[in-house]
């Protein structure tokens, strides 16, 4: 689908608000922590319902594969129908969702609801390159930034409220809560997302099949799609992972200790909102590299320091500050490609990111019940070694100087 240059340089965006950015930030916060109730609740949901620790870990599994598909499904639609629209009745469907997992009767039944709930928690994936189309060329990477602190603060902060919740009223009762908290949002979204105007209509089969035309057109997006896939594998291995530590000596943490050990991982949010302006400067690339080593270190120091909680902790720190500095990067050079496909473009980054998301989860299981924590850090290692290996081989196809300066 193409657009003439009047209408792409209407979608370079005249600004956006910083109180707007931030109420989609909280928006794609609410919608993406849906994904992440069940990571601390795993050993009680398994209690509960009479399955394996190898087993349960499916749940995540299933539900980032659900994310995936959605990603791929949904997001596209946002390039052609008014996201006004379109984001509050995604939201309306999750919340259903959400609604079927807290009254499922057994693990095939969660397991399909969370797979549901997947495939429609997909309102972030849609409110960041809406504020990427708003937001100036000057300020896209701050923007993005700002969007997807309030997404990681939301995965974060959803393992939290998780474990507290499950605490004192159960596991069911944390899906009831998201799914209220889902609709009410919706509800707010519907008032405040701003019109568009009309956008050209295409054959939805083509709108899906453009996605890999656009992927195969631009080098840029394959290297970048890859780093993504690998660094967001590195981190859905070790917070599933995390849950397996903790809840086994010589810690023995109950669910919402657990829980807490995600405040922690805030300051990745912190750092996510800022790291943007990197882009923006033209730094993208190098802080990228720095970032892949700062991931590796973490991992090396979690192995080592595995009877000890300050050291663990200080790895949740450095970790969650790496990889969503990586992933703010790699989605502001997403969005900076081609501005008339930004949501077909941020598609592919984030269905690649959960791929490698799901492989994450589902070798954490295996991996535990192998060789324990350290199996678990050695393949985290070795993931990021493989990102850092790409990264220096295509430092050269990953610059987007020329591309930003030139109006996009």
């Amino acid at each position: 689908m193409q657009l003439s240059k009047t209408e792409t340089r209407n979608r370079q965006g005249a600004g956006l608000s910083s109180r707007l950015a931030v109420l989609f930030a909280i928006a794609g916060g609410i919608a993406v922590g849906n994904l992440y109730w069940a990571q601390p609740l795993l050993t009680e949901i398994a209690t509960a319902l009479q399955v394996s620790t190898g087993t349960i870990g499916l749940l995540v599994t299933m539900t980032q594969i659900g994310y995936a598909v959605g990603v791929l499904l949904i997001v596209p639609l946002g390039d052609m129908l008014p996201r006004r629209s379109l984001i509050p009745a995604v939201m309306a469907c999750s919340a259903l969702a959400l609604l079927s997992g807290a009254l499922s009767p057994s693990f095939t039944t969660l397991a399909a609801a969370l797979a549901a709930v997947g495939m429609t928690t997909v309102a972030g994936q849609l409110l960041t390159p809406l504020a990427g189309d708003l937001a100036t060329p000057e300020e896209r990477g701050k923007v993005v930034g700002t969007i997807v602190s309030g997404l990681l603060a939301g995965i974060l902060l959803s393992r939290t409220v998780s474990g507290v919740l499950s605490d004192a009223f159960g596991w069911r009762v944390v899906y009831a809560v998201a799914a209220l908290c889902t609709l009410l949002m919706a509800v707010v979204l519907w008032f405040v997302i701003p019109a568009e105007p009309p956008r050209p209509r295409v054959a939805y089969g083509k709108l899906i099949l453009s996605i890999f035309q656009i992927v195969g057109r631009y080098r840029i997006v394959q290297v970048t799609l890859l780093i993504g896939a690998l660094a967001f594998s590195v981190f859905t291995l070790f917070w599933t992972g995390l849950t397996y530590l903790l809840s086994a000596p010589p810690y023995s943490y109950s669910v919402s200790q657990i829980g807490l050990v995600g405040l922690v991982g805030l300051a990745g949010a912190l750092a996510a909102r800022r790291v943007g302006r990197f882009h923006d400067r033209g730094w993208s690339v190098a802080v990228t590299g720095l970032a892949l080593c700062l991931a590796t270190a973490s991992l090396l120091i979690a192995m080592v320091g595995t009877s000890s909680i300050l050291l663990v902790l200080l790895a949740v720190l450095l970790l969650d500050v790496a990889i969503q500095a990586v992933n703010v990067l790699n989605q502001s050079r997403i969005l900076s490609v081609d501005p008339a496909s930004r949501s077909r473009l941020n598609t592919a980054f984030v269905a690649c990111n959960f791929i490698g998301g799901a492989l994450g989860s589902a070798l954490s299981g295996p991996l535990w019940s192998w060789g324990g924590w350290r199996a678990l850090m050695l393949c985290g290692v070795s993931l990021t070694l493989l990102a850092l290996a790409l990264w220096f081989g295509g430092r050269e196809t990953l610059d987007t100087t020329s591309v930003d300066r030139s109006g996009t």
